[in-house]
């Protein structure tokens, strides 16, 4: 059984699907599952009309976890800005050998931003690195060295596996926490507050500037981590009809698509491929706009 709230996927966007099926699958070892066009009832229940005829192709780590890349090749917008705006701002990805990845990584499309490094008041549970992709998404590659209490942190069981958890850049911290507790079923649980490297760097803001976070879970696993952005946030741009740049949408799993509380984009339906396998799926906005989809998994 899939427990509710499992990452099933998360959707960038690409400006040439070539190129970044080259990358996730030649530099990062992410295997091709599925690739055509995005239908226009799919399309429609993003709330992206446009994407319909658009490329797709998703990629799942070797470990066979059920987890997919989804690349939806849209054209780049050039007002987008990693890490400045409201919305998905990464996604967090379990690996092996974290300090391996910057050989690995030097002249591929993966463009380094944070090498490895502890996280005060983390530390030792895992050792994050962040890299920017070909679609400018964010992708933290962070690898489990330890246990955090309250937290079944996932290990690898390949060189990048599945999502560690996912990162909301959110209007109202407390609040965002609030909708997925409310909405979905999910408990808020640890708050931090540590130097961000990332925010700090887009924001121009001293190394020590402090931000506070929330993981929401369930259970023991982690799911969203909901951050307080400073001043200077702006809302994401996009194309008329299209995704939003970047990191553009998570998919998770729930037990029931009637028992979420959340207004659809449009009426669920059954969805063939992955990450849906004939299940019911429906698209709906958390409060920082942010595109949640949602799949019916039963239990």
């Amino acid at each position: 059984m899939i427990p509710r709230g499992t990452i099933l996927a998360g959707t960038i966007t690409v400006p040439d699907l070539a190129d970044a099926i080259a990358a996730w699958r030649g530099v990062l070892g992410l295997l091709p599952c599925d690739e055509g066009v995005v239908d226009a009832g799919l399309a429609a229940s993003w709330g992206a009309p446009a994407c319909a005829g658009r490329r797709f192709a998703t990629l799942r780590p070797a470990s066979g976890a059920p987890f997919r890349i989804r690349l939806v090749e849209q054209p780049a917008h050039p007002d987008f800005v990693p890490t400045t705006t409201y919305g998905w701002a990464a996604y967090e990805l379990t690996v092996e050998d974290v300090f391996g990845w910057p050989r690995r990584l030097a002249g591929s499309a993966f463009e380094i931003i944070g090498p490895p490094r502890t996280i005060a008041n983390m530390e030792p549970a895992f050792i994050p690195m962040q890299v920017l992709g070909p679609g400018r998404e964010m992708v933290y590659l962070n690898e489990v060295v330890g246990t955090m209490p309250g937290f079944d942190l996932p290990r690898a069981a390949c060189p990048v596996d599945k999502a560690f958890i996912v990162v909301l850049a959110a209007r109202d911290r407390a609040a965002s926490v609030r909708w997925y507790v409310e909405a979905l079923g999910l408990e808020e649980s640890a708050t931090f507050t540590i130097p961000y490297t990332m925010i700090n760097r887009a924001f121009g803001l001293p190394a020590d500037h402090q931000t506070t976070l929330t993981m929401v879970a369930s259970g023991t696993m982690p799911v969203v981590e909901v951050d307080d952005y400073p001043q200077g946030v702006a809302e994401r741009p996009r194309h008329a009809g299209m995704l939003p740049p970047g990191n553009a949408m998570v998919t998770l799993a729930v037990p029931g698509l009637d028992d979420c509380r959340v207004e659809w984009l449009a009426e669920p339906a059954r969805r063939a491929g992955a990450p849906y396998e004939g299940r019911r799926a429906g698209t709906t906005r958390g409060l920082a706009g942010e595109l949640v989809e949602l799949v019916e998994v039963g239990g």
